[in-house]
């Protein structure tokens, strides 16, 4: 028996979600399931005011909320029954907007039937959030048009596409230039064997579909995107000794990474970038990913990526950015005198620190394709 293709997942992941599954606890193991970490108190409040039958049908992975938010347009990808969507609908602000879309016809019924109870709840005159019955992977077919959005984000879905380069390929498009997509998703430490493809179960629970680590980073750069940026990690479990025995020693985690979308005239050398502390919430320190945790008035030497992405996104006005002056490395090289080398590998993540240099070339630390 071949593994499932196309159509077939497509169908199969509908039934999962729009008729097995009825409630979060259903869920046979803990890839679509937040982690515990305590929220900011802006994210928990947002939370509070989501109506009860949108939180309850709720299958993320993730909490999928980068900063500063105000005014944006925001794409959901796989957005289900709404949760993310109407939290992301306070954070942006009546003169905001968010779209969310997803495929399964269940979970866009019970988002739509909220809208009203959501708008007056928030104070709103009219509607800030739309969702849209669709693929993913085509989304031009429910007229998204070209860089129409500052931000997609995504929560424990990619991995329920056949076809992960044609998502991201279909997020680069629609986000403006300079526009970010920040998403959480499940990771394989290897590439699924076929018996893990071929089930249907471990599709519905997010691992089938899961994405060997690597091969994010060579799709994100074959479609435009930058360097994924790691920000966070957990790992993934499950109790079900019938399913442990198919994984074998295929590992999960489920990583939160962040995109770029940085015009080629924006990228230069590295540099030295200074936190104006400007950001709501994050006034004394920013935690932008895994590698940089900018404290305001601290001085912090970035490679060229970073200093790019800083430079060219929502993100510039809340920075001082200087040129490095004498580094000279090339535009994408991350291994240069004063930065350290990236962490880049989820599964390095969860384990702590390990040494840094020779390991990049045997998947300790990784960069963009020819660093180190």
């Amino acid at each position: 028996m071949a593994a499932p293709h196309g159509e077939q997942i497509h169908q199969q992941v509908q039934d999962y979600y729009g008729k097995e599954l009825q409630k979060s606890k259903d869920l046979k193991t803990n890839a679509c399931i937040t982690s515990s970490r305590r929220l900011p108190k802006a994210v928990r409040d947002a939370l509070e005011r989501v109506h009860d039958e949108v939180v309850s049908r709720y299958y993320g992975c993730g909490l999928v909320i980068p900063e500063r938010l105000a005014a944006c347009r925001i794409l959901d990808l796989g957005s289900g029954s709404g949760r993310d969507c109407y939290l992301l609908s306070q954070l942006v602000g009546e003169h905001g907007h968010v779209t969310g879309i997803d495929m399964t016809e269940g979970q866009v019924e019970v988002a739509k039937r909220h809208i009203a109870y959501h708008m007056e709840k928030f104070g709103y005159q009219k509607p800030n959030v739309e969702f849209l019955q669709g693929y993913m992977e085509k989304l031009g077919d429910v007229g998204l048009a070209d860089e129409s959005y500052d931000i997609v984000i995504s929560n424990c879905v990619i991995n329920l596409v056949p076809d992960k380069r044609a998502v991201l390929r279909e997020a680069h498009r629609v986000l403006k230039p300079r526009g970010e997509m920040y998403f959480s998703d499940v990771y394989a430490s290897q590439r699924p064997h076929e018996t893990i493809q071929k089930h249907r179960v471990l599709w519905g629970e997010c691992l089938a579909g899961a994405l060997y680590w690597r091969d994010l980073y060579s799709i994100a750069e074959e479609v435009g995107f930058s360097t994924p940026c790691l920000v966070t990690a957990s790992p993934i479990t499950t109790g079900d000794k019938e399913l442990e025995g198919i994984l074998g020693d295929c590992r999960f985690v489920s990583a939160t990474f962040r995109l770029f979308k940085v015009p080629e005239s924006s990228r230069a050398g590295p540099g030295q970038v200074t936190y104006k502390g400007g950001i709501v919430g994050h006034e004394q320190e920013l935690v932008f990913d895994a590698n940089f945790t900018f404290k305001k008035g601290e001085v912090v030497d970035v490679d060229a990526e970073m200093a790019a992405i800083l430079w060219s996104s929502r993100f510039a006005e809340e920075f001082q950015i200087r040129d490095g002056g004498a580094k000279t490395a090339a535009p994408q090289d991350c291994c240069y005198k004063g930065v350290k080398e990236k962490i880049c590998n989820p599964f390095q993540l969860l384990e702590g620190p390990v040494a840094l240099g020779p390991a990049c070339h045997t998947g300790g630390t990784c960069g963009p394709p020819g660093c180190c």
